[in-house]
């Protein structure tokens, strides 16, 4: 039986009260990126008593991640744990009412409708504006609200996303910033800006999922911890009757590319290229580490498999055919070094 107090203190408070917390319960809210701001939306979502809340994340703990992203120690560093799980067996253990599911997996064309589409809310966790463009095709496509956050050295920014009521992503963005901009891996970040754009995020989410959407903020707004600076933008008239987006149901960020090709992408600030193959396969981890044991240091757990070759780099192979090819940005290094390895 559930604890009654557990939510006695948020249920107190008048616009959530019984019935709010009733409805949290009935919510299915999914996470992409499990990184700073999605360790701290995760921590809230469960403490709050949403119903199911689905984790989405690509990568594995490395200890550069404790500094700001609140669900890891050192001991899921040390085990090479993905993110999604990692952060899942933390938030269990806080609340076990909570469905938890993690996905251990980048979120792509192919696989952003299915991972996506069933949500009450989509939360943004992520670093990079392709990932957002895909979640603000799913999102107005399926007339999910969801809320954007961004954070940078000691400045952050966060908007609440409604389809067919608010400007969309791709309406205050029309286009990606030109070149691979500013990211926590080659700008910085504090943890102080993380909490504090997290916490905005979850307070906007709370109020969607309980309905009253009388209180969201109407604004993009803009935060400066350093500089002490606040600033907020009313987006009341900001939706562009043109867009490709919300307007014309054009979704050109879901479609597919092709089906046989690996997708080569260099990871900003972390001296990693991914590959990732054009058909999620399945692989065996452990014949791969029988099949490269003779040709360089192996480390391997249920979730992934490290192999350092003789020659420097690192190669992180996960059960669905992705492979991060660590200590190069180079694309061709990258391709060489996995036609050796995996073949085409």
């Amino acid at each position: 039986m559930e604890d009654p107090l557990r939510y006695s203190r948020q249920m107190l408070f008048a616009p959530i009260g019984a019935k709010g917390q009733e409805r949290l319960g009935q919510q299915k809210v999914a996470i992409v990126g499990m990184g700073a701001l999605g360790t701290v939306l995760a921590n809230h979502m469960v403490r709050a008593g949403v119903g199911h809340v689905r984790l989405i994340d690509r990568d594995f703990v490395e200890t550069s991640n404790l500094q700001r992203q609140m669900l890891y120690d050192e001991q899921d560093a040390a085990n090479n744990l993905p993110k999604a799980v990692a952060a899942a067996a933390k938030l269990r253990a806080i609340n076990s009412t909570v469905q938890v599911e993690e996905v251990v997996a980048d979120l792509h064309a192919g696989n952003a409708e299915p991972l996506l589409a069933d949500a009450s809310l989509i939360l943004d966790g992520t670093d990079n504006f392709h990932v957002r463009y895909l979640i603000n095709d799913v999102a107005c496509k399926h007339r999910i609200p969801w809320v954007y956050g961004g954070v940078v050295r000691a400045r952050g920014m966060v908007a609440v996303i409604r389809p067919g009521i608010t400007p969309c992503f791709r309406c205050l963005f029309p286009l990606a910033p030109v070149g691979r901009g500013e990211t926590c891996d080659t700008a910085g970040v504090i943890g102080p800006i993380v909490h504090v754009i997290a916490s905005f995020q979850a307070a906007e989410a709370l109020k969607l999922l309980v309905g009253a959407t009388e209180a969201l903020n109407p604004n993009l707004e803009q935060i400066d911890l350093w500089d002490n600076d606040m600033l907020s933008i009313p987006l009341s008239h900001g939706r562009n009757p043109d867009c490709p987006a919300c307007v014309h149901g054009q979704y050109e960020h879901l479609e597919l590319r092709s089906a046989d090709a690996e997708e080569f992408a260099t990871l900003c600030g972390r001296d990693t290229v991914q590959i990732r193959p054009g058909t999620p396969r399945s692989v065996d981890l452990s014949a791969m580490a029988a099949r490269l044991g003779a040709l360089g240091k192996i480390e391997q757990n249920r979730f992934l498999l490290r192999f350092q070759p003789r020659e420097g780099h690192t190669l992180v192979f996960f059960p669905d055919g992705r492979v991060l090819v660590q200590g190069t940005e180079e694309i061709a290094t990258a391709r060489t070094l996995y036609a050796r390895y995996v073949g085409h």
